[in-house]
């Protein structure tokens, strides 16, 4: 099978001009060939595989380009890369690897195209299409990964015990592909993974987070993690998750099983955002709850405080993998502590006050709070499902209604510190805090609008409670 007539990126045949004048077979080979046939989205990617240098090949290449595109070379790894308009290209060298149990990181020896082939981690991978100039666009595929791309199959090249245990980031990354493509594990695969699930404690956390994140930034996150969920993997990776997986009965009081409900409340975010962040807010959302389950006669089961304590581990869980510890990691415990907010204000009669504490709390974040929690509705029946969605539909009215009129989103007090010490003429102490507090106290709660003049008449009552006088 040809595919030249597929390659319409001048790049290639640039590649292809390369390749000639340095004597050295070229393929493109990987996701872009796999991600071709499929006829998916084109990828921003694209490997080169020589049979010789792919550091010169590159820097061949750089001369051919008009731009002459700076190149990144990496000795160790024999790799070296360069940017095409808005391309990364990558060249590797062909190879052959071998490895040692206690690293994912091989040793490296030259090789032929089939041993670079032999090395990759899928059959659909492992797709290949010369770039040399007399089988232009020829696919080559020595393990029918054709036949699996059309079966939507996922297996390994070689034994996949071999495949799985030389590097066990594979495993996370066949479960990704089959999240992604929609595709199954092949049977010995999946028990490989499973067997093989232990390994996984050799790859770095930013290396799981990465395939944990491309996970959750699928259409259906669920199918990966029920894999994870199934192979044993998700226990070692996030044991908070898979926690959640109980049902208890006392006494004829059962729970629901959180941990198909989380995945459930994931699912329902991603038709309504692209944001990773959020999807891990809807992932974590429910952690707390695991311990903090409870029993009594009075209320059956009960999980209070787990938003609070949830938070707590979601910042345990961002330390352990090697998670962003910035504002990225404050936003997901933010939601995770604010979860159960909207959805008690949809149950009980919206006042006004509970409106502007959940928008002064949640600020700049509040729609993507409103987000994740109307995902939260997992209930089967129709009239309660109904009766929740029309809920927050009066909570999202009661937002738009409280900012317009009393702007507690961005918070700023409309009587500043400096002023309450002028009108006082008092130096910097406690009672400014005091009145400060009481102040935004008073605006929640509605008791005065969020301005001046009334701040300030406020302020002058509330100041003789502390002993001060007007200036």
């Amino acid at each position: 099978m040809n595919y030249k007539t597929s390659l319409t990126n001048k790049i290639f045949e640039i590649i292809s001009k390369a390749s000639q004048e340095l004597n050295v077979d070229s393929y493109v080979i990987g996701g872009f060939v796999r991600d071709l046939i499929l006829k998916r989205e084109f990828k921003k990617d694209i490997d080169i595989v020589a049979v010789g240098s792919g550091i010169e090949l590159a820097l061949k290449v750089s001369e051919l380009l008009p731009n002459k595109p700076k190149v990144q070379v990496f000795k160790t790894y024999g790799t070296a890369m360069l940017r095409f308009e808005d391309t990364e290209i990558e060249f590797v060298g062909a190879r052959k690897e071998s490895y040692n149990l206690e690293s994912r990181n091989p040793v490296v020896e030259n090789g032929t195209l089939e041993d670079d082939q032999n090395r990759r981690d899928f059959t659909i991978n492992a797709l290949a299409i010369s770039l040399n100039k007399n089988n232009y666009g020829e696919l080559l595929d020595p393990f029918d990964g054709l036949t699996d791309l059309e079966n939507k199959i996922i297996k390994t090249p070689l034994d996949p015990d071999i495949t799985y245990s030389d590097d066990p980031l594979r495993m996370l990354r066949g479960i990704r592909f089959a999240a992604q493509l929609g595709f199954t594990i092949e049977e010995n695969s999946l028990n490989s993974i499973t067997k093989n699930a232990d390994r996984i404690n050799i790859i770095s956390g930013e290396r799981i987070v990465d395939e944990l994140n491309k996970i959750l930034s699928s259409d259906k996150p669920s199918i990966g993690f029920l894999l994870l969920f199934k192979t044993g993997l998700l226990d070692i990776i996030l044991p908070e998750l898979t926690a959640l997986n109980q049902v208890e009965e006392i006494e004829g009081h059962t729970h629901k099983n959180n941990f198909y409900h989380t995945l459930e409340v994931v699912d329902n975010i991603c038709p309504n955002t692209d944001d990773v962040w959020l999807r891990w807010s809807a992932l974590l959302h429910d952690i707390g709850k695991a311990p903090t389950k409870r029993f009594n006669k009075k209320q059956g089961w009960t999980f209070h405080g787990h938003e609070f304590l949830g938070g707590k581990m979601a910042k345990k869980i961002f330390e352990r993998l090697h998670m962003p510890l910035n504002h990225k990691m404050k936003f997901v415990q933010k939601m995770v502590m604010m979860s159960s907010r909207p959805i008690v204000l949809s149950e009980d009669m919206v006042t006004d006050s509970a409106v502007r504490r959940l928008v002064f709390d949640a600020g700049e974040d509040v729609e993507n709070l409103m987000t994740l929690c109307e995902a939260d509705i997992t209930t089967k029946n129709p009239n309660k499902f109904k009766k929740y969605h029309k809920n927050f539909e009066i909570v999202r009215q009661k937002i738009i209604e409280v900012e317009e009129r009393d702007s507690v989103r961005n918070f700023q007090p409309p009587i500043t510190g400096e002023q309450i010490m002028e009108i006082f003429n008092i130096k910097p102490g406690r009672e400014i805090g005091i009145l400060k507090e009481a102040v935004k106290e008073a605006i929640l709660e509605g008791e005065i609008p969020n301005e001046y003049q009334a701040a300030f008449e406020f302020v002058l009552k509330r100041a003789e409670k502390l002993g001060l006088k007007k200036n």
